[in-house]
């Protein structure tokens, strides 16, 4: 947690509710987003309670299981999600853009938008891939062999949670967010970070009701409880109340195992069913409507200058996996080889270092943070004074005499950057030095906030020509923005092909095995003694 976010949630506390966090907002937003609220058994990661699914707020879509242990009526859950989910998918494929040639890339479609989908928390976000993971491989009626069929669109279903779920550890990405992490990157509360999963409390905190505070609004969507003992606000998925599950959703389970058992007639199983649904929607439905609550205060914010590229990279994900699936390719393996597990891990490190630097550059808030911590720094332009490089060809390289409140963290040369309106790239240049702002007699200020005077030598940007192109070299009294980052950072170098990995980061098979013969299974543990009492 950085001092400035320290700062944020005290001053949270003392104002009585949340503060912002940012200015614009980071992340993109569809028009009409899939909000899927998922539910599951206490004790039963694997099995699903029900689910509130939907991209209109007044018509969701309740799936219940009404027995999580019987394997057919999860089947039928699963089949239930694939019909809301699936659909969804399917309109956007289709409707694509082409994007033109480029010296690195030749000419090709990307979809023109891609689906979004929003659940309450960091929980249900993992529980959706979880469900991506439990059903990709499962084998459909289409298989005569399979001991357990599913309904055909399930597996399919499997691949696009797994695919968003994978895509979701992607900083920066947004086909797949948690309503708890777009609202606590834009507004900051005066409670703990575990304490702002509860998405009630958290909304508490950012739009508490007429009349109260956060901490009074937050606690009450925590705690408070109805006449018959149970939450207002319950959990916001995937997990219930304790209290719930014992003293309601038990005794009707029973009942509806009871009236299946019993040989009763389909009138009373479909009572029990129904008084079943009816317990589990009030416990979804009240998060349903905090997660569009959420989707409103976010909509409220501008959208940042930059979120549109993010996104675009997402469409160009959603694209890539549509490929695979009408290529026929296989599911996604249950492991990565370890080129693809080095290539995730690449792909994540440059996307977190570049929606850091894009979200600074796009809002004043974030970038305090960042000069706070001497990775940037800004101020006013004292003095401008040109020179060249050496060599045959002369090149323009300003000396920029900045003063800054700003303490720069850098050592002479170390590479700094500008963000010129207008241009592609930012423009590079390089610390020369760092020093205090001192009087003429070379006595330091007293009084009043200290101020340093940086050096800065412009090294690119300003054309081919020997005279800097205009608009390159900022003028004396203009006020300018240095980061010690950069604001498009690239990946690392290539890996290399799965058939030159070597073997100790299995690579290919040994000589003589024919090939497409499948990697031998992983050997059992030999029995010893102590397996045996």
């Amino acid at each position: 947690m950085s001092l400035m976010n320290t700062l944020a949630r005290a001053e949270a506390v003392a104002a009585g509710r949340a503060v912002p966090a940012a200015t614009v907002r980071h992340r993109h937003l569809a028009e009409r987003p899939l909000v899927l609220v998922p539910l599951t058994t206490a004790g039963e990661a694997g099995a699903p309670l029900g689910a509130m699914v939907g991209t209109d707020r007044d018509a969701p879509v309740l799936l219940v299981v009404p027995q999580p242990l019987d394997r057919e009526l999860r089947f039928g859950f699963f089949a239930g999600l694939a019909a809301a989910v699936l659909p969804l998918m399917a309109a956007y494929e289709d409707d694509v853009e082409v994007e033109p040639a480029t010296r690195n890339r030749e000419e090709s479609e990307v979809c023109a938008d891609a689906p979004q989908i929003v659940v309450p928390n960091s929980a249900a976000l993992e529980y959706v891939r979880l469900l991506g993971r439990s059903t990709r491989f499962l084998r459909t009626v289409e298989d005569p062999d399979a001991p357990h069929p599913v309904p055909v669109p399930v597996p399919l279903l499997g691949r696009w949670l797994t695919h968003y779920g994978e895509r979701a550890r992607t900083p920066g990405s947004a086909l797949l967010v948690a309503m708890t992490e777009l609202l606590t990157r834009h507004w900051a509360t005066g409670q703990s970070s575990m304490e702002d999963q509860h998405l009630g409390a958290l909304l508490g905190w950012i739009d508490p009701p007429p009349g109260l505070d956060g901490a009074v609004a937050a606690e009450r969507a925590q705690t408070d409880r109805a006449p018959d003992g149970l939450l207002l606000s319950p959990p916001a998925g995937p997990a219930t109340d304790p209290l719930f599950d014992n003293r309601v959703l038990a005794p009707a389970m029973a009942r509806y195992d009871a009236a299946r058992t019993d040989g009763a007639d389909a009138a009373e199983v479909a009572a029990a069913e129904a008084d079943v649904r009816r317990l589990v929607g009030s416990q979804l439905r009240p998060t349903w409507d905090d997660v569009w609550h959420g989707l409103d205060l976010l909509r409220a914010l501008p959208e940042g200058a930059r979120v549109a590229d993010r996104w675009k990279r997402d469409r160009w994900s959603f694209t890539g996996h549509r490929d695979r699936l009408r290529a026929g390719e296989p599911p996604q393996p249950k492991r990565d080889g370890a080129v693809a597990a080095a290539q995730k891990l690449a792909g994540r490190e440059t996307a977190q270092a570049r929606v850091s630097a894009q979200e600074a550059l796009d809002d004043p808030l974030t970038m305090a943070v960042r000069r706070l911590a001497g990775e940037a720094f800004a101020g006013e332009v004292t003095g401008v004074e040109m020179t060249y490089s050496e060599g045959r060809r002369p090149m323009p390289r300003p000396l920029l005499t900045v003063r800054t409140p700003d303490l720069p963290q850098a050592e002479p040369g170390t590479k700094a950057y500008r963000a010129v309106p207008g241009a592609k790239s930012a423009q590079s240049a390089e610390i020369v030095s760092v020093a205090p702002e001192v009087r003429s007699d070379g006595t330091p200020y007293d009084g009043g906030p200290a101020a340093h005077l940086v050096v800065v030598r412009l090294t690119g940007g300003m054309g081919s020509g020997r005279v800097p192109k205009e608009g390159s070299v900022p003028e004396a009294g203009a006020r300018v923005d240095f980061t010690l980052f950069e604001h498009d950072p690239r990946g690392g170098p290539g890996l290399p092909e799965p058939e030159q990995t070597p073997w100790t980061h299995g690579g290919p098979p040994d000589a003589g095995v024919p090939p497409g013969t499948p990697p031998p299974a992983d050997a059992p543990d030999p029995v010893t003694a102590e397996d045996y009492l």
